[in-house]
């Protein structure tokens, strides 16, 4: 893919996760939640320009810098993302103003990352971008999966006060 497209691609994406993500919405941990990252990386790891030709070393360096930003981002998303579980056992997720600002963070520091790079005259190819915005995805959504998991979802309500406890007495029925 040409970094047009893969600059589209990756604005396509952020604008439909962010715009999903400030929105309630149930989670299903039997979903293939890993899918769209892995996608992501997949396509952007076939690119042969995400390293510069010329800096392999400080190209490898800002990408490995954008890898971790998309880590610590997505870590820093799901964290303050609000989790909760309903009457009838369903988990929903809805991202806070926090979030937000963890976005806004995330993407300030990329911006830092890439005026670093060109000043020191280091191609950047949107493939890296993407490859960090796929751990950001990854490691969100998987944060996210565990801590439904340990709230429990429609399959497994989460448990109430008084569960596997012991009557004293017999109740009248």
């Amino acid at each position: 893919m040409s970094g047009l497209v893969n600059a589209s691609v990756t604005v396509a994406v952020v604008a439909i996760v962010i715009v999903r993500q400030f929105r309630a919405r149930a989670i299903d941990t039997d979903r293939r939640w890993w899918l769209l990252p892995v996608i992501l990386a997949v396509v952007a790891l076939r690119h042969p320009g995400i390293l510069d030709a010329h800096h392999r070393t400080e190209s490898a360096v800002l990408l490995a810098v954008e890898v971790f930003i998309g880590l610590a981002t997505g870590a820093g998303w799901a964290w303050t993302t609000r989790v909760w579980t309903a009457s009838d056992g369903v988990v929903w997720t809805k991202s806070t103003k926090a979030s937000a600002i963890v976005w806004l963070v995330g993407i300030a520091l990329r911006v830092g990352v890439f005026a670093l790079g060109a000043a020191f005259g280091v191609h950047q190819d949107s493939s890296a971008l993407m490859l960090g915005l796929a751990g950001t995805l990854l490691v969100r959504a998987g944060i996210l999966a565990w801590r439904a998991q340990s709230l429990g979802s429609a399959s497994d309500p989460a448990p109430a006060y008084g569960d596997d406890m012991r009557s004293a007495w017999k109740e009248r029925v």
